[in-house]
């Protein structure tokens, strides 16, 4: 009987901590990529298409697959640029809390990262 009450909220508690883990690595490599791209998009002659095959290089294959990637780039030196990355979190997890009213989907991982020109 202590079985039958216990292992349902072991499960869950279980599964949560397997998805947010795998979430919180998604995240870093989202906001690592974000960095690396804005901090090309400062160097000049580099252009949009530069960053943005820069940045899917950096995530992993199946986060790269559904990245977002938007790029303000300056033209002048002293120009903020800007990069952002959006990747939807069923790709970085399997969504295993849909029983319990935790769903992943239409959720995004985001990252934006602003720097100068030089």
């Amino acid at each position: 009987m202590e079985l039958a009450l216990v292992l349902p909220i072991f499960a869950i508690v279980l599964f949560a901590l397997v998805e947010f883990t795998l979430l919180f690595y998604a995240r870093a490599d989202v906001v690592e990529a974000s960095r690396i791209g804005a901090r090309l998009a400062t160097m000049p002659g580099i252009t949009q298409q530069n960053v943005e095959a820069e940045v899917k290089k950096i995530l992993p294959p199946q986060l790269g697959q559904g990245a977002v990637i938007k790029t303000e780039m300056g033209k002048h030196s002293g120009d903020v640029v800007m990069v952002a990355v959006s990747i939807p979190m069923t790709l970085a997890s399997p969504n295993l809390l849909w029983p319990v009213g935790y769903n992943l989907k239409g959720q995004n991982l985001y990252s934006e990262t602003r720097m100068i020109k030089e």
